[in-house]
């Protein structure tokens, strides 16, 4: 049960690493990046999960507390901390630790910066009037639904998401609102056939080809779904950076 505007955001902060990272790894020498590398795996061979989990939870802050206000809109705790989380998670898929000063400093600026992003967007469809009709909203809610065997298991995969049936269901409307947004106002273009193709090539062709070698079939969805993300952080970004130009946001922690 994803949001689509979340999960556009969460991928803005994970290319925002990546690229960061990038830029340090190229500025390291080759014994620089053997040394830091045989270090990060003494250092993961010996982190308590639990305790890791305590340093991260640490980073949090009150749920209820407000972390930002945007145009007089408040963005509370609680959606800082779920943002964060998954921030988190980003950072060691790239390798970094969550829990390091300067790295936690990064994730915090990150979150917070795309969090009120993703409000300035919303607070822009708003304005332009996109509207999900009931009949929409319906239709996705039965797709969400079919993903499960029984109801009783569709309303126990909302309470354990700690969700309502309306939150949900306020979620896909604003799903909805998004993907008209993208569609007839940031015009973000279809990706074509010989755009994943390209990409395929370039993989395969930077990779030593083997029987393990994935086909071009096999990864096709995949590689579509990256150049999709691609193109939305292209348009997104300029357009969340002219939205704050003119806005009033008050960050609070």
């Amino acid at each position: 049960m994803k949001k689509l505007l979340l999960t556009i955001v969460i991928g803005l902060i994970a290319f925002t690493l990546a690229a960061c990272n990038d830029k340090e790894d190229n500025s390291k020498t080759k014994t620089e990046e053997t040394s830091e590398e045989t270090t990060n795996k003494e250092e993961k061979a010996a982190v308590d999960p639990e305790e890791l989990q305590k340093k991260l939870d640490a980073q949090k802050v009150k749920d209820d507390s407000v972390v930002a206000i945007v145009n007089g809109q408040e963005i509370k705790g609680i959606e800082y901390n779920n943002a964060l989380a998954q921030s988190q998670i980003g950072a060691q898929q790239q390798g970094q630790d969550p829990t390091n000063e300067e790295t936690a400093k990064q994730l915090k600026e990150l979150t917070l910066n795309n969090l009120v992003g993703q409000v300035l967007l919303m607070q822009d469809i708003e304005r332009l009037g996109y509207r999900a009709s009931e009949e929409e909203i319906t239709k996705e809610l039965e797709t969400e639904k079919a993903r499960f065997d029984t109801n009783e298991a569709f309303e126990k995969a909302l309470k354990d998401s700690n969700m309502t049936l309306e939150e949900l269901k306020k979620q896909i409307s604003d799903g909805v609102k998004v993907s008209q947004y993208i569609e007839k106002d940031l015009k973000v273009e279809e990706v074509k056939e010989e755009e994943i193709k390209k990409l395929y090539d370039s993989f395969t062709s930077s990779a030593e080809k083997s029987a393990d070698t994935p086909k071009y079939e096999d990864i096709k969805d995949m590689l579509k779904t990256q150049l999709t993300q691609q193109k939305l952080q292209e348009k997104i970004a300029p357009k969340v950076e002219e939205l704050r130009k003119s806005a009033e946001v008050e960050l609070k922690i």
